[in-house]
């Protein structure tokens, strides 16, 4: 069981929140054995929102903030893509380049592999 990270979690008030003897109660914070927001800290899209509204900007100051853009050019426009199969037909697995439109062939295995790309060969 994990406490939901949100700052203000405990001023929603429903009943799973109320805590406490009778004429005694009070709101706590959410702990749950799962979550479903937030990679698992966030009991509810409200508290994700409180958690971001109060630390999303220490956050990437912490972590990085950009101070130019980023740049897809042909080199780092790779992306692993796949067709379904459909009846008989196989799936298809191959690298395509966003910024030219080409396509290279790959295996199952390579697709899979998250560590593959097209200098690992």
């Amino acid at each position: 069981m994990k406490y939901c990270q949100g700052p203000l979690c405990h001023t929603y008030d429903t009943k799973d929140r109320k805590r406490g003897p009778k004429g005694n109660k009070v709101n706590q914070t959410r702990r749950r054995s799962s979550m479903y927001y937030g990679s698992g800290n966030f009991c509810s899209l409200n508290c994700y929102n409180d958690w971001a509204e109060e630390f999303i900007d220490r956050a990437v100051d912490y972590f990085g903030r950009l101070t130019q853009p980023r740049i897809l050019a042909e080199d780092n426009a790779w992306r692993k893509r796949r067709t379904w199969g459909w009846g008989n037909e196989p799936a298809q697995y191959f690298f395509y380049n966003v910024a030219t439109g080409e396509e290279r062939n790959i295996s199952q295995e390579q697709y899979l592999d998250n560590g593959y790309n097209l200098n690992s060969v």
